[in-house]
C-alpha cells in the first residue's frame, strides 16, 4: 500500500501526489529532490585548483626561504597543513552554499565525524588487527593489491558509507539525490585529515615539500572514493533501488581506494626515484573524473524523473 505522506518531511500529501516509484512528496520537495546543483560542480573544481595552489604555494616558500624546522616545530608544521586542505574544501562549499544552501552545521558535523571514525576504528583496525604494515608491501604487487582493496579499502569506505547511511540519510536535510554526495565529501575529508594529523605526528614530523602533496593526494582520494558511496545513498533515498544497490556502492567505493591508492604508490616510486609530483596530477585527475561521472549520472537521474512524470 503506498503512503500518503512525504518521504522526506512527512507532511500528508494527497494520494495525487508526485511519486518516484512508491515514495510520495509534497510539491516542494519534488522539486528539489529533481533540481540540478551545478554550483557543486564550480565548487568541486574551486577546492581541485585551490589544493593545488596550496601545494604551489608551500613548495614555493621551502624553496625560496627554507625554515630550519625541527622536533615540535616541525610536527607543528605538518599539522597545520594537514588542516589547510579540509579548510579549503569547507570554505569552497561554504561559499557555494550562499546560493544553494546546505546547513553549515551538518556539514561540519559529517566531517568530524569522518575524522573520529578515522581516528577511533579506521586506523586501530587496519594497523593494530590486520597489521597490514608488517605484509602488505613486502609479498609482491598482487598480495599488495589485493590488501588494498579488501582490508584497506573496505574498512575506509564502509566506515565512511556508515557515517553517513545511519546519521544523516534519514534527515530531511537530505532532501536531494547530490546531498549523497556532498556529505561524503564532507565525511571523507575528515577521515584523511585524521590520517594525516596521525602520519605527521607519528612522523615526529615530515618534510613540507613532500609532506603537503601526500596530504592533498589523500585528501582528494578519500573525498572522492567517499563521494561514489554517496552517490548511492543519493539514489536509495529517493529512489525503490534493488537490495544490491549499497553494498555494490561500498564494493565499488572499496575497490577504487585500493586500485587507485596502489597506483598513486606505483606512479610515486619510480625505482630508486621518488616522484610525488606525478602522483599529485593523477589524485587531481582521479578527483575530477570521479566528481564529473558522478554529477552528471545524477543529472541524468533527475532529467529521467521529469520526464517520467
Amino acid at each position: 500500500m503506498q503512503e500518503n505522506v512525504c518521504c522526506v518531511c512527512h507532511s500528508p500529501v494527497l494520494e495525487t501526489a508526485k511519486r518516484i516509484g512508491s515514495r510520495a512528496y509534497c510539491d516542494r520537495h519534488y522539486e528539489k529532490v529533481t533540481q540540478d546543483r551545478r554550483g557543486l560542480w564550480v565548487s568541486v573544481v574551486s577546492g581541485v585548483v585551490g589544493l593545488l595552489a596550496f601545494v604551489g604555494l608551500v613548495m614555493l616558500v621551502v624553496r625560496l626561504t627554507p625554515l630550519p624546522l625541527t622536533g615540535t616545530w616541525l610536527v607543528i608544521a605538518g599539522v597545520v597543513a594537514a588542516l589547510v586542505p579540509a579548510v579549503i574544501w569547507l570554505g569552497v562549499f561554504h561559499a557555494q552554499d550562499r546560493l544553494e544552501p546546505e546547513p553549515k552545521r551538518f556539514i561540519l558535523g559529517v566531517f568530524v565525524l569522518g575524522a573520529l571514525l578515522a581516528q577511533a576504528v579506521g586506523m586501530p583496525v587496519v594497523r593494530d588487527v590486520f597489521r597490514v604494515q608488517e605484509w602488505m608491501p613486502y609479498n609482491g604487487p598482487v598480495v599488495d593489491i589485493i590488501g588494498s582493496i579488501l582490508v584497506v579499502g573496505f574498512v575506509q569506505e564502509y566506515l565512511k558509507y556508515a557515517g553517513v547511511r545511519f546519521t544523516m540519510f534519514g534527515s530531511r536535510e537530505f532532501d536531494e539525490r547530490v546531498d549523497g554526495i556532498v556529505y561524503g565529501a564532507a565525511i571523507g575529508l575528515g577521515f584523511a585529515t585524521a590520517l594525516h594529523v596521525d602520519y605527521v605526528v607519528g612522523s615526529g614530523g615530515v618534510r613540507l615539500d613532500v609532506g603537503v602533496i601526500r596530504i592533498v593526494v589523500g585528501t582528494l582520494a578519500q573525498a572522492s572514493f567517499a563521494g561514489v558511496s554517496g552517490y548511492f545513498l543519493g539514489r536509495a533515498r529517493f529512489e525503490d533501488m534493488p537490495a544490491w544497490w549499497l553494498p555494490a556502492g561500498v564494493t565499488l567505493a572499496a575497490v577504487l581506494n585500493g586500485v587507485i591508492n596502489f597506483l598513486l604508490q606505483e606512479v610515486s616510486v619510480q625505482g630508486l626515484h621518488f616522484t610525488p609530483g606525478y602522483g599529485l596530477v593523477l589524485a587531481a585527475v582521479v578527483a575530477g573524473a570521479t566528481f564529473a561521472v558522478l554529477f552528471a549520472l545524477i543529472r541524468r537521474a533527475n532529467a529521467a524523473t521529469l520526464a517520467e512524470a
